[in-house]
Formats: structure tokens, sequence, C-alpha cells
């Protein structure tokens, strides 16, 4: 945990990964970050593999949180999260609009609650569309946004990218709304601050950076970058593997064709010229699809290397585990505040070598904090004590 955000309380009503996902990393940087959850605790918690300390998916985005469980299906429940929204500074929540104003989660309920908060939603799509009610998961968001179809570009079907891609694409957007109205809150800007953050936007945005292309100038320009859609820029075989190579700038070129004995190629017309060379892309990387295969991964890693020229051997999940990097970087380490259970974590990636921190908080039990938490806002022992009596707060192994 690194302390940034220390005295910043966030209230995450989160669940799988798009909410817990921003929190977290809002909890790394020393925010305090209470996580709501249903009695029942988020679907995450029971997602496959599980250890004893639950759900994979679940311990890897909820830690240096404290967890309140409460059901806000209830109005008493609805009462003790509006206290608890009035002593914070940020509410986070990534449900759709009409369950969010139901439960009291809306702009305008907390608002009235907290005049200087900050509320961000993160929705699937946003409220000035027409998508706006439809339901949002990362399939989805991928499918409508184009991610799933680049594979077309190529001839092929359309594939969704095996990652979460999504729900942190847009996690990530979440956090630098929240940061940014935080800046500006301390710099005097009155609140309160409305952060909508729609998985659909976020995606086309973060896929048609580069793939606007020629629909930049024209109406009727193509969309599609070139060089990022060739079907010849792919990971290449190699006498043993594969490898990706990726010369970029001429001179990089020049330093992998010298090395394959086709440095004469550098003296065509074409190549000398930016705008030609990259028009002719396709050539230059069908000719490193036809010499890879001569030599083995290692000896091209070696002669590359030596080259400067962009390259690394092709990874799998499994092979990050033994990473030379990531493993002498401590990467995958986890901190002596987590049980024994937990042999790995995925840590906060950003480092700030000059500022505090302090050890990660393991992601915790349902209800773990919910006594602690109500304490906090104002509730005294005799009311949490008839609050989890009636079924509105569930408490757990704190």
């Amino acid at each position: 945990m690194i302390r940034l955000l220390t005295g910043i309380r966030v209230i995450e009503v989160g669940a799988v990964v798009l909410g817990p996902y921003a929190a977290q990393i809002l909890g790394d940087l020393g925010a305090e970050v209470i996580k709501v959850e249903p009695l029942e605790g988020d679907i995450a918690r029971n997602a496959h593999p599980q250890g004893p300390d639950g759900g994979a998916l679940f311990v890897n985005n909820n830690r240096n949180k404290r967890m309140l469980a409460i059901d806000l299906k209830q109005a008493e429940g609805r009462d003790a999260l509006a206290r608890l929204i009035g002593t914070a500074d940020v509410l986070l929540h990534n449900m759709r609009a009409e369950a969010a104003e139901r439960l009291g989660l809306g702009f305008a309920a907390v608002a009235a609650v907290n005049p200087r908060i900050v509320h961000c939603a993160s929705i699937g799509f946003g409220q000035a569309g027409p998508y706006r009610d439809r339901p949002a998961f990362d399939d989805i968001i991928q499918a409508a946004s184009g991610m799933a179809g680049l594979a077309m570009h190529h001839g092929g079907e359309p594939q969704f990218v095996p990652t979460i891609v999504a729900d942190k694409v847009a996690g990530l957007h979440a956090v630098y709304g929240i940061l940014a109205a935080l800046v500006a809150r301390e710099r005097g800007q009155p609140g309160p601050f409305s952060v909508e953050v729609p998985m659909f936007e976020a995606m086309v945005a973060f896929l048609m950076n580069e793939h606007l292309a020629e629909a930049s100038f024209t109406v009727e320009g193509a969309t599609g970058y070139p060089r990022v859609l060739s079907p010849n820029r792919r990971p290449f075989r190699t006498a043993d593997g594969w490898i990706a190579v990726l010369p970029y700038t001429a001179e990089q070129w020049r330093r992998f064709l010298a090395e394959i004995g086709r440095e004469a190629l550098c003296d065509a017309p074409w190549f000398r010229d930016a705008r030609a060379r990259q028009a002719q892309i396709d050539e230059l990387y069908e000719i490193l699809a036809e010499s890879l295969p001569a030599r083995t991964t290692d000896a091209w890693i070696t002669a590359l290397s030596a080259r400067d020229v962009p390259c690394s051997r092709i990874a799998t999940p499994d092979d990050l585990l033994s990473d030379p990097h990531l493993a002498e970087v401590g990467f995958f380490e986890v901190p002596e505040t987590y049980p024994a259970s937990i042999a790995r974590m995925v840590p906060q990636p950003v480092r700030f070598d000059t500022v505090a921190s302090a050890p990660d908080a393991p992601p915790a039990g349902l209800g773990a904090d919910s006594r602690a938490v109500l304490r906090d806002c104002g509730h005294d022992e005799a009311r949490i004590d008839a609050l989890i009596a009636a079924g509105v707060v569930r408490t757990g192994p704190g």
C-alpha cells in the first residue's frame, strides 16, 4: 500500500471485476476503501478456482479493503449506508443505473446526503444514448466495441480476447476520473462530482485510438490501422518455438536485415522513405516470417538483443511464474500480512519509491469489518446489534 491517498474514504458497491478492480487500485494508493457487499457476498467470492480464502478472482481484486455486508433491499440497510456515504469522499458502483437508483445510489440521492462527494458510476453504456438500459458483461462489450471483430480483418472468425479486458479498461478509466475529480475538489472546485464511466464508450475509445485511421480525415475513410492489422504481424515460428520480433524504426530494420544478410534492401527507394516503407510493411513482415525458422528462439534472442532489435520469446501465463525479471523485482511475492494459503498475489505495478508505504492487507472475510465500519460512522453498539439481529447486517471473522 502506497500512502498517497491517506485520508480519502471510498465506498465501493461493486461486484466481480470492474468496480472491485478500480477500488483496489485506490486502496493500493492509500485510500480507505470500504467494500459494501450483499449478505451473500460478491459473487466473485465463489468463482472457480477456489482457495481456503475464497475464489482467486476475488482474492486478486479485493485487497486493502474493509468489508461491510449489508442488505440494501431493506430500508434500514439503505439508511445505514446513507449515513456511511455522508462520511465518504467517493462512492463507486458498477451496477445498472436503474438498480442504483432503486437502492438510493443514484447521483442525486448520494449528492443530497453528501454535497462534496465524488460519485462514480461504472456502467455498461452511457446514459445519454439508446443502449443505456442494456445489460453489459465483458463479452458483450468486446462484441459491441469492435474488439471481437478485429480478427475478421484477417479473414478469420470473431474472437474474444481471452482476458477480462473491458472491465479492466473501464476500471482504469474510473480510477483516473475519480482522481481528477478529487484533485479539482482539493483545488476549490465545489462538488458534488458526477463521474460516468461507460464500458462501451471506454472500449471504443481504447480500440479506435489507432483504428479510426483514414476515417479521422474523411467521412468515407476506412477504419483500421494497417500496421497492426496486417495478417503478417504475428508471433513467428523459430526452429524450436515462437518469437515476437518488431523492428519499428528504419534503423531497427537495417540492423535486422544486416543480421540475415539482406542489407541490400535498405538501398531501395521505398525503404528510405518512411511513408513508402509503411506501405510495404507486409513485405517486411514476410521477410521476418521466412527468416526466423532458420534458428532457435534462444539464438535469435541473443543475436537480435545484441543489435538492439526489439524481440521477445512468446511467454505463456505459466511461464510468467518463473520469469527471471519478475522474480528479481519480487512481482508475485506475498507480504507477511497475507495468510499462508496464498502463494502468490498480483501487485500494484506502479512504483513510487519516494513515498511511504505499508504492507498490503489481504482480502477479508464477508462482513469482517461490518461492526467497526458502522461504529465509525456513528452507530452505537445497541443499534448495530439490532441491525444484525434483524438480518440487515452480517458480521464475519475479522
